[in-house]
């Protein structure tokens, strides 16, 4: 299996803190599962972590991936998207890079909270190609031929143009704010946004509603 998720909920500062991620690996399972266990330890010791959450976050991604490309020089093509969310009190820190996605469920309606960094993107592919590196159709759009995703830890050889840099968006939890969805491409490839919060809104037992998306993604 290559795909990992984490959950942990953590005290910092006297406060409640939620951590959660969906990690998607291709090439092998080293790369998610290395993220899985690092990326939010990584985090939670930031020293901005509550004064600049974001920055945290982004300089989290990049310290993890860094460190397993230095500690596992053998992993050369093996590598993970993330998709994770941050609750910090009433705003919700949510972070990706490659095309695991998040989406929330707000007054039930769906509203994506991240971007699938995909190679044919045009802004994706002038940043690859302005690399020195090329995107073409390989039964997709894949970076130098070979991979379907533009942004992920790990992929040691393809660095220069797949990046590990994360987009952050943030949301303030108020009432409206009904629930939240990661899941890798695995659910995305087959169900819209839309489906998802349609097939698990009216479930109260978040395992429920996570097995019935299973499910439907199998």
């Amino acid at each position: 299996m290559e795909d990992f998720y984490e959950t942990r909920i953590e005290s910092v500062d006297g406060q409640l803190i939620g951590l959660f991620g969906v990690f998607d690996g291709h090439g092998g399972a080293k790369v998610a599962e290395y993220v899985k266990h690092n990326l939010f330890s990584h985090l939670l010791r930031h020293p901005k972590f509550m004064s600049d959450t974001k920055v945290a976050i982004d300089d989290s991604y990049k310290s993890t991936d860094s460190e397993f490309l230095e500690s596992d020089s053998t992993q050369n093509q093996c590598g993970s998207t993330a998709s994770t969310a941050v609750l910090v009190g009433n705003r919700l820190f949510v972070a990706n890079v490659g095309d695991s996605r998040a989406i929330i469920c707000r007054a039930g309606n769906a509203v994506p909270v991240s971007k699938d960094h995909k190679p044919d993107q045009t802004d994706e592919r002038q940043r690859i190609e302005e690399a020195g590196g090329f995107v073409m159709w390989a039964g997709t759009w894949r970076v130098g031929g070979v991979l379907a995703v533009s942004r992920a830890f790990g992929d040691k050889l393809l660095k220069q143009y797949v990046v590990v840099d994360p987009e952050i968006r943030e949301e303030i939890v108020d009432e409206s704010l009904e629930f939240l969805i990661l899941a890798s491409d695995g659910l995305w490839d087959v169900v819209s946004n839309e489906e998802a919060v349609d097939m698990t809104r009216s479930i109260q037992d978040p395992e429920e509603a996570a097995k019935r998306l299973l499910q439907e993604a199998y």
